[in-house]
């Protein structure tokens, strides 16, 4: 049977490398065409993957695909783009604003340039760029707009130490309850998806934890797998909702989640931020 996802077009932000490529992956493995908007078109000396790299996995996994070179900080460039992956495939139908920025310091610490990068890497081009997709997310018959933010959580303990931080990731999640309802009569489907437990990309090992950390994580797939069955289904079966991948994917009968562990003989997961249990 074929898949819900093919022949769709799907726009993915900060695709090249972590979750982002492995969300690009799962549905090229379906079919579609995946957009991989990233600002890395050149090899980096510690990060492997770029966007033409991708773009060669994800034909070889039996998507079709267009590289983009992005910065979703760019708002001119973010429309460009839009009507460029648009022409290419002949509209666009999911957009995933995956593109992020993470730092773990307070107000105390934080620089203010660097306060302004996270609000304007996460929750401001989580604005920018559903706004420039629309045009043709509403023509389409299975719009859907995914962020990677998690639930909003008050708990002050996620504010006390890296608060900046905090504001913008659940700015996301505001932003996807709002564009819920906003454009639920196209209709729309808006959602976020965060991991239960840490994901083993480089943010984690180069801004938060360390290699040792990354053994108490799971591999980027499971968010891949997880975001291909969220837009997998009709726009109007699920909106407006901050689900987890470990939830999403026992949704759909998926519940041995052992292969995803980073280091099968590794210590105790550890939860993501913004998880209390």
């Amino acid at each position: 049977m074929a898949s819900e996802l093919n022949g769709k077009t799907i726009f993915i932000t900060g695709a090249s490398r972590g979750i982002g490529r492995s969300i690009a992956l799962a549905c090229a493995r379906e079919g579609a065409n995946i957009v991989i908007a990233a600002k890395s078109d050149q090899p980096h000396p510690k990060l492997p993957g770029t966007i033409h790299s991708v773009a060669e996995e994800v034909e070889a996994a039996g998507g079709k695909a267009l590289a983009l070179k992005l910065d979703v900080q760019d708002d001119s460039g973010v429309h460009a783009a839009m009507k460029q992956a648009a022409d290419h495939f002949g509209g666009i139908d999911c957009l995933v604003n995956n593109a992020g920025a993470i730092r773990l310091q307070g107000v105390a610490q934080l620089p203010p340039k660097r306060y302004d990068l996270i609000q304007s890497i996460n929750a401001r081009a989580v604005f920018i760029c559903s706004q420039a997709a629309l045009p043709w997310l509403s023509q389409s018959d299975h719009g859907h707009i995914l962020n990677l933010s998690p639930p909003i959580n008050l708990n002050p303990k996620w504010f006390a130490q890296y608060a900046p931080y905090t504001i913008s990731k659940y700015g996301m999640s505001m932003l996807t309850i709002g564009m819920a309802e906003e454009f639920r009569k196209h209709p729309i489907a808006v959602n976020a998806l965060w991991p239960r437990t840490l994901i083993a990309t480089a943010a984690i090992e180069y801004e938060v934890g360390g290699p040792d950390m990354m053994k108490r994580g799971r591999k980027p797939e499971i968010m891949g797998d997880a975001a291909c069955a969220l837009l997998r289904r009709p726009p109007t079966r699920t909106t407006g909702q901050c689900m987890i991948d470990d939830e999403v994917l026992r949704e759909e009968g998926i519940t041995d989640l052992e292969h995803y562990r980073y280091d099968p003989d590794g210590p105790e997961l550890m939860n993501d931020l913004f998880l209390d249990e």
